[in-house]
């Protein structure tokens, strides 16, 4: 009876310190220095927020996100010349522009890194074709422009409107609309208006260095017919008609003044700055000038090349120049040959030659925004077409956050920068295409 007592009494032990059933006989009984262990609890993690990314504040902070997200409009890139100047003897182009390449001042890629959407490709065509192959040449580049954009669709596009340009940049391609550059193509025929807009010419330079049957040239002193010829005025009013835009840019003032008073839609400088900057030199626009393109409802388009930014700095550029070339004759090479190349790279190594800052690109932008407000200026760099001229802060396509950096500075909001960019070149753009859809003279 004691050993069933004592039994009974070990049972209820155990299943008192073991909190479950007693233990199988034999088995080792836990104490109280030998604790059961708990079960494991899966581990769970928390969930990983990731911080909120840092908010742009600063003007260098922001310059990069405004150049990124507006469209920027270039009123004139020079690489259909670039590109016809780069030809191999077999006729094939040096330069693959849709990659990065170490010469120039433009590619897709640099274009991209800039915020670049539409740069307008200059039909360059010399003074040199006057009456002698004007139009073919014309036409051979604008097939130049339509083979890079077939050549790579999912970078480039058309534009052949300000829609285009919008609908191109939301896909993520740069569009190449195109302007051309001396009215020589039109070769006296009023029905080449028309050709050259259904072939995509969105703006015609009236004349380039000289005077053409269309207009004198600002450099030019002959002054064949004080102002625009009687051919010209008619070319003015037929682009009036089939939506092309007229550029005074490389026109006289009396042309220039005369396309104004003509015009019944707006009118642009695709690539000019401001003569208040280099007092003498008509290249620019004078104040009274950019005064009657804004009442047109106008813009003006402003030129990177330090030749256009300052007096002074077209001076210093002038006396470079001539140091160079009495180095070369002294030595008896000529520039664009090897060994001419190499001394004046030698020479320039030691006397870098004079240039201008992005901070003076602004001062021209401003200078229009204080004559005829925020409305009338825009960009016109000249890339690829005023050689190594170009400003600090400015010197190829994927700088253009520089200068958004600059007005923000500066004080400017972000509506005026973005309307300095495209916004105001879009709409003279638009407005030239409704006053042509309108039917009125």
């Amino acid at each position: 009876m004691i050993r069933v007592l004592a039994t009974l009494v070990l049972a209820l032990s155990c299943s008192c310190a073991g909190g479950g059933r007693a233990p199988e006989p034999g088995a080792a009984v836990p104490t109280s220095r030998e604790p059961v262990a708990a079960e494991p609890r899966p581990v769970v993690s928390p969930a990983r927020v990731e911080p909120p990314a840092p908010v742009p504040t600063t003007p260098e902070e922001l310059a990069p996100v405004i150049a990124r997200e507006a469209i920027i409009v270039d009123g004139h890139i020079d690489v259909p010349w670039r590109l016809t100047e780069s030809r191999r003897p077999d006729g094939s182009l040096g330069e693959d522009i849709t990659t990065a390449t170490a010469d120039g001042d433009f590619d897709v890629p640099r274009a991209i890194a800039g915020g670049l959407d539409a740069p307008f490709m200059s039909i360059y065509v010399p003074t040199s074709f006057e009456r002698k192959g004007a139009k073919a040449e014309a036409e051979r580049m604008i097939d130049m422009v339509e083979q890079l954009v077939a050549q790579a669709p999912e970078r480039l596009a058309l534009a052949r409107s300000p829609a285009d340009v919008r609908a191109n940049s939301a896909k993520g391609l740069v569009s190449l609309p195109m302007g051309m550059e001396n009215g020589a193509p039109l070769e006296g025929s009023l029905a080449n208006v028309a050709h050259f807009h259904a072939r995509g010419i969105r703006y015609i330079t009236l004349a380039h260095s000289k005077n053409n049957h269309l207009s004198d040239s600002s450099f030019d002193t002959k002054r064949k017919h004080k102002g625009l010829s009687a051919f010209g005025k008619r070319v003015v009013a037929e682009m009036n008609r089939v939506g092309i835009m007229i550029d005074i840019s490389h026109l006289s003032d009396q042309a220039a003044t005369q396309v104004l008073e003509l015009s019944r839609a707006p009118v642009i400088a695709s690539h000019s700055s401001c003569r208040h900057f280099t007092p003498g030199w008509e290249r620019n626009m004078a104040d009274e000038t950019i005064r009657a393109l804004a009442a047109n409802g106008g813009v003006i388009m402003i030129n990177f090349g330090s030749d256009f930014l300052s007096g002074d700095l077209r001076k210093a550029r002038d006396a470079h120049e001539l140091a160079i070339t009495k180095l070369l004759k002294a030595k008896k090479l000529r520039a664009d040959t090897q060994d001419g190349d190499a001394l004046i790279d030698e020479y320039e190594a030691e006397h870098p030659p004079p240039r201008g800052t992005v901070e003076q690109v602004a001062d021209h932008i401003e200078h229009v925004i204080r004559l005829v407000g925020v409305d009338h200026v825009g960009l016109g760099s000249d890339f690829d077409g005023v050689g190594d001229s170009l400003p600090e802060g400015l010197r190829d396509v994927s700088q253009y956050p520089n200068l958004v950096r600059v007005l923000l500075e500066r004080g400017h909001s972000r509506a005026h920068i973005e309307k300095i960019l495209g916004g105001n070149a879009l709409r003279v753009w638009q407005e030239v295409e409704d006053h042509a859809k309108s039917g009125t003279r």
